[in-house]
């Protein structure tokens, strides 16, 4: 297993459509573990292939009871709406205000090709969907009403 280097918004990799998985290979296990140790290292909540530069449809979701490890996801339902904080390990430092579902069902496959459904409510439905967007070259600052300012982070 190896750390990889998160990509930041600037850089062209977070801006393109991701392709689909369709070797369940020792290169996806590979891409899997390593993701696994940077999101553990970096401390966040979820992370996205393009943000390791790799184009392919695999997301990482740390529940806090488990990292769900979601490739070719499918957003299948989503209901309710929450209008929160939100930030990026892509985006470093920066935190805006986005509206999400308050609850989101995926639909993906595990790292043996296995399709099973997760369902998440408030944190968890909002990071299905923040990296979902990542797999189709969307980041969340092109959906945010507006960033924090210093003075709002501070209160925090």
């Amino acid at each position: 297993m190896g750390l990889r280097r998160i990509h930041t918004a600037d850089e062209p990799a977070l801006h393109k459509v991701c392709k689909t998985v369709t070797s369940f290979d020792w290169r996806l296990r590979k891409l899997l573990d390593d993701m696994r140790e940077t999101l553990i290292d970096s401390n966040g909540v979820g992370l996205a292939a393009p943000q390791v530069g790799i184009l392919k449809r695999v997301v990482l979701v740390d529940t806090g009871d488990e990292i769900l490890e979601l490739i070719n996801p499918e957003l299948i339902e989503t209901s309710g709406e929450q209008t929160g904080l939100e930030g990026c390990l892509s985006v470093p430092g920066k935190y805006g205000i986005v509206t999400r579902p308050m609850i989101a069902k995926v639909r993906a496959q595990d790292r043996d090709g296995n399709w099973y459904e997760a369902e998440g409510e408030e944190l968890i439905a909002r990071c299905f969907c923040h990296e979902l967007d990542h797999l189709d070259g969307i980041v969340y600052t092109e959906k945010m009403e507006r960033f924090l300012t210093e003075e709002e982070l501070e209160e925090l």
